[in-house]
């Protein structure tokens, strides 16, 4: 409901109808899975959820929102997997609030953005070839982790969830101490507050590289289609870009793209769905200029120069 009504005029006629069913079946799943009450009453909901959709799968649609997806997959020729596995992402989220690897937060990116950008794809007729797929991928991935990084205090303070690899930090007692942080501010503990804020410089540099990878993204769709996925990646990237500016301390608040910056996107893409003009480049990492000094855990975990281009295009 906060982003469907921007998108949709970037989305070709033909095609609104489609998404407004695929966004409805999400906007279902995501409140089923968030906002039941509790995790046990979520799983059975989203049970219930995933039952509609095997009943529309045999052809029995009874649900209002699954009798407007049926024709969407038929006509788009859509894989149910990737409704599947959204599914299986907000059914994870009921049982498992922490990630111990990169790797695993990797693998609840692959459920729960991924599959978005393929339906995507799909339904605005691109190629879905290997190359456009794993561009797409990295995309949705890197989006989703940008979210992630962005929402560490609401996460944990109205979820208790934690997407943070606790292989990327050290850092003893980490929960407990977000917690008192959550509650107290910076002067609760100061080391944590600095030991935190490298932690997410790390998140967002490798969050950086997964961008750059999804770049052949945009090159490879239609004019037609560019606006739209211009519109996804820059919202993205420039999120990215503010949590950089806020010096990476997302455990104090969650920063926020001001109502001007989201109207200039948003009028960056119309215009040039409008009337075909040229999209400007896309947001680039930030100097690491705010926090310089030195970080302990440097050799350990690795990340990129702390000097990147300046943004171009804004």
């Amino acid at each position: 409901y906060e982003n469907f009504s921007v998108l949709s005029p970037l989305v070709p006629e033909d095609r609104r109808d489609d998404f407004a069913a695929i966004y409805a079946f999400s906007r279902w799943a995501d409140a089923l899975g968030d906002e039941a009450g509790s995790r046990e009453r979520a799983t059975e909901l989203l049970a219930w959820w995933r039952g509609e959709l095997e009943k529309m799968s045999a052809g029995e649609a009874r649900h209002p929102v699954f009798v407007a997806l049926a024709p969407t997959v038929a006509r788009r020729g859509l894989d149910l997997g990737l409704f599947r596995d959204l599914l299986a992402a907000f059914e994870l989220d009921q049982v498992k609030t922490r990630y111990a690897t990169w790797d695993e937060a990797l693998d609840y990116c692959r459920l729960s953005a991924n599959p978005v950008g393929r339906l995507v794809l799909a339904t605005l007729g691109e190629r879905c070839d290997d190359a456009m797929l794993a561009a797409s991928d990295a995309t949705c991935t890197a989006l989703q982790l940008t979210n992630h990084w962005q929402d560490i205090r609401r996460d944990w303070g109205e979820r208790r969830r934690i997407y943070v690899p606790a292989d990327m930090h050290d850092i003893a007692d980490f929960e407990s101490r977000l917690d008192r942080t959550i509650a107290q501010g910076y002067s609760c503990d100061a080391a944590f507050f600095g030991d935190s804020r490298r932690l997410v410089r790390r998140l967002v540099a490798k969050t950086w590289d997964l961008w750059e990878a999804g770049e052949p993204l945009l090159p490879g769709v239609t004019p037609a289609s560019r606006p739209l996925i211009w519109l996804f990646a820059a919202g993205g990237r420039s999120v990215l870009r503010e949590i950089e500016r806020w010096n990476c301390e997302t455990v104090l608040d969650r920063p926020r793209l001001s109502k001007f910056r989201k109207a200039a996107l948003v009028l960056r893409a119309s215009a040039s769905a409008r009337f075909g003009w040229r999209l400007p480049a896309l947001p680039l990492p930030s100097a690491w200029i705010v926090d310089p000094e030195p970080d302990p855990d440097a050799a350990r975990f690795p990340r990129r120069a702390e000097s990147a281009p300046a943004e171009a295009g804004t």
